[in-house]
């Protein structure tokens, strides 16, 4: 049984595509377990205000018109956010595309949450490390049952949930908490979700293009420009908000 401190909050996104910078969310589903072992669940279809590609669509079945009416992730952001706030979060590939997915959406429309203090157990980095395979055969391994609607955001973000709480009880080795599971699994250091940057000894550095490797300030010092490249190009909000924190304390050091 996972022993819990706080609320945990299982989220599953469907989204109009991977580009964290341009594409939206069309449906979440966050499943909620509390200390208490009760869970309660969220699904809400969203209008993406952009077109849902025909690839998509075949992944997980929503259309255009299926969402025409929904609200705007602006109507929905701050009831998102409420059930959210005080949680650690999980999920399935979460802390590589649903949650920061889902940050990019609360930054486009000016709502401020943050995760200081959340706890962030990808259920993927439990099975990667123990028994690779998709979710699907998660499912079927852990819990001896065939996933039903997969790619449907409610089936799998319950099924995501199921599995972690199988995955406890069936390695000793995880723990019953959060912060056991972490430090077994490893934890992420996050600069920004999309990782165009990293952490290297305490340091920020890019991890893409032809400055991979080196030091952001380093960069930013040597070629200013480069700032203003970035935050002109099609660079996730996220990625543009942690840059700009890192540049601003630069200039905040060289005043000193």
């Amino acid at each position: 049984m996972l022993q819990l401190k706080k609320p945990l909050a299982c989220i599953d996104l469907e989204t109009t595509g991977v580009n964290l910078g341009t594409d939206r969310i069309v449906e979440i589903a966050i499943v909620k377990l509390m200390p208490n072992q009760t869970k309660t669940s969220k699904v809400k279809r969203i209008n993406p205000e952009i077109p849902i590609p025909a690839d998509a669509t075949a992944v997980h079945g929503i259309t255009n018109e299926m969402v025409q009416n929904e609200p705007t992730f602006k109507q929905v952001a701050n009831e998102i956010k409420q059930m959210l706030e005080g949680c650690d979060l999980t999920g399935y590939n979460s802390n590589r595309f649903d949650i920061p997915m889902l940050m990019e959406e609360f930054l486009r429309v000016g709502i401020d949450f943050e995760l200081k203090g959340a706890k962030l157990v990808d259920v993927q980095n439990i099975f990667y490390k123990m028994e690779p395979r998709t979710l699907t055969a998660a499912y079927k391994y852990y819990c001896k049952k065939n996933l039903e609607e997969a790619h449907s955001a409610e089936a799998d973000a319950a099924a995501t949930l199921e599995i972690l709480e199988a995955q406890v009880q069936h390695y000793d080795e995880l723990g019953g908490d959060i912060q056991s599971i972490l430090d077994f699994v490893g934890e992420d250091e996050i600069v920004d979700f999309a990782r165009r940057l990293t952490m290297e000894n305490g340091e920020e550095v890019f991890n893409f293009g032809k400055h991979k490797g080196r030091s952001v300030t380093e960069v930013l010092r040597a070629e200013p420009q480069y700032y203003d490249w970035m935050m002109k190009a099609d660079f996730p909000q996220h990625t543009k908000q942690k840059l700009s924190e890192i540049f601003n304390r630069m200039m905040l050091k060289k005043k000193q």
